[in-house]
C-alpha cells in the first residue's frame, strides 16, 4: 500500500510538471506568434487558437492512451508500428508528401496535414519495449532484428530529411539497450559503426556541411545561413537576468525566423531572462527524474522500458531544442516538447503521457491485488 501511495504521489507530481509546461506553451505560443499571425492571417490569435485546438485533441489522445488496455497496446505494437512506418514512407510520395522548408516530413489527407514521424517515434519505443521484454533472456544475437528495424527507421527519416528525429530515436534506443541485458561489446560495436556513417551522411550532403560551418562560426554569413542562430543569440542575450517582460520581445517582429516553433526557447529567454530559462530547464530535469522514478517502480518490463523510452525521448528533444537555440549544436528542426507550436507533436506527446498514466495505474492495481 505504501508503494502504491508513493506511485500515486509521483504520478501527480509528474502530471503537474506536464501541466506547467503546457501553460508555458500557451503563454509563449501566443506571445511569440501574435505578430506573425497578424501579418499572415490578419488575426493575432490565429496560431494560439490552433495550438489550443491541438491541445484539446492531445487531451483526447491522452485519454485514449490512458484507457486503452495494456494487452491491446502490447499485442498490436508490431502492427501499429508497421502502419506508422508506411505513413512515414508516404511522405516521400509526391501525391501525399507535403514539403515545408525543404523537408518532406508531412502528408496531407483530406486537407489534414500531419507529421507521421511523430507517431513513428511513439511506436518505435512501444515496439522496442515489447521486443526487449520478449527477448531479455536470449542474449546479444537476438537483438539483431531490433537493430535492423532501428536502422530502417533511421534511414527513412534521413531521407526526408529529419536528422534530428533520427538521432533522437537512435539515442533513445541506445538508452533502452543499456537498461536491458544487451552486451556492451555489441552496443559499442554498433555505436562505432554509427560514427563513420554519420560522417559520410554529413560529408555527402552540402546543406549539412553548410550547417556545420554555420554552427562553428555563424558570423561568416550573418545575413544568410548564420542569420537565424545570430538572431536567436541576440534574443537570449537581450533577456539578461529578468527579461524584457512577457509580450515585449523585439525578435518576434520578423527578426527571428520560426520564433513560435523551433526557436521558441529564444523568445522565452528574451522575455523572461535567465530566471525563466532556468524554470523551463528545471521543469524538464524534474520531468526526467520523476519519469525514471516511476519506471523503476514498475513490476512489468514492458512498462519499465516504455516509460524509460518515452521520458528519455521527450527529454532528449528538449535538450536538443535548447542546445540549438543557444548555438551549442547545429540546427535540427525539433520543437520544444509541450511548449512549441506544432499540433502533431503536441498530440503525440500527450498520447505518450496517457500511456504512462495507464502503465503506472495498472502497476498500482496489480500491487494492490498482490497485497
Amino acid at each position: 500500500m505504501i508503494v502504491r501511495n508513493t506511485l500515486r504521489r509521483d504520478l501527480k507530481f509528474f502530471l503537474a510538471i506536464i501541466a506547467a509546461l503546457l501553460m508555458i506553451g500557451i503563454m509563449f505560443v501566443y506571445s511569440s506568434s501574435s505578430v506573425y499571425s497578424l501579418e499572415h492571417y490578419g488575426n493575432a490569435h490565429y496560431s494560439v487558437k490552433r495550438h489550443l485546438l491541438g491541445m484539446a485533441i492531445g487531451v483526447i489522445g491522452l485519454f485514449v492512451g490512458w484507457v486503452l488496455p495494456i494487452k491491446v497496446i502490447k499485442k498490436s505494437a508490431p502492427y501499429v508500428f508497421l502502419a506508422a512506418l508506411i505513413l512515414t514512407i508516404l511522405t516521400l510520395v509526391p501525391f501525399f508528401g507535403y514539403r515545408i522548408h525543404g523537408s518532406s516530413r508531412w502528408i496531407t489527407l483530406a486537407k489534414l496535414t500531419f507529421q507521421p514521424s511523430e507517431l513513428l517515434k511513439i511506436m518505435i519505443i512501444i515496439y522496442s519495449a515489447y521486443f526487449l521484454e520478449k527477448n531479455v533472456k536470449k542474449g546479444g544475437k537476438a537483438y539483431t532484428m531490433l537493430l535492423m528495424v532501428v536502422g530502417i527507421v533511421s534511414a527513412l527519416l534521413l531521407k526526408q530529411p529529419d536528422f534530428g528525429m533520427a538521432a533522437t530515436i537512435i539515442a533513445t534506443i541506445i538508452v533502452l539497450l543499456l537498461c536491458s541485458n544487451f552486451p556492451l561489446k555489441y552496443l559499442a560495436f554498433g555505436i562505432s559503426l554509427c560514427i563513420p556513417m554519420a560522417t559520410i551522411l554529413i560529408m555527402t550532403q552540402p546543406y549539412r556541411i553548410k550547417r556545420i560551418l554555420v554552427f562553428l562560426n555563424p558570423w561568416n554569413d550573418p545575413q544568410g545561413a548564420g542569420f537565424q542562430i545570430i538572431q536567436s543569440l541576440i534574443a537570449i542575450g537581450s533577456g539578461g537576468i529578468w527579461g524584457l517582460g512577457i509580450g515585449h520581445s523585439k525578435q518576434k517582429f520578423f527578426y527571428l525566423p520560426m520564433q513560435h516553433t523551433d526557436f521558441i526557447f529564444a523568445i522565452i529567454a528574451e522575455e523572461t531572462g535567465f530566471i525563466g530559462c532556468m524554470l523551463v530547464i528545471i521543469l524538464f530535469i524534474t520531468f526526467l527524474y520523476t519519469g525514471i522514478r516511476l519506471a523503476l517502480k514498475m513490476s512489468s518490463l514492458f512498462a519499465y522500458y516504455t516509460i524509460i523510452g518515452f521520458t528519455t525521448m521527450i527529454t532528449l528533444q528538449s535538450v536538443i531544442n535548447m542546445a540549438v537555440s543557444t548555438g551549442l549544436v547545429p540546427t535540427k528542426g525539433l520543437g520544444l516538447p509541450f511548449i512549441s507550436y506544432g499540433n502533431t507533436a503536441l498530440v503525440c506527446n500527450l498520447y505518450m503521457i496517457g500511456i504512462i498514466i495507464n502503465l503506472v495505474q495498472s502497476n498500482g492495481t496489480k500491487q494492490l491485488q498482490h497485497n
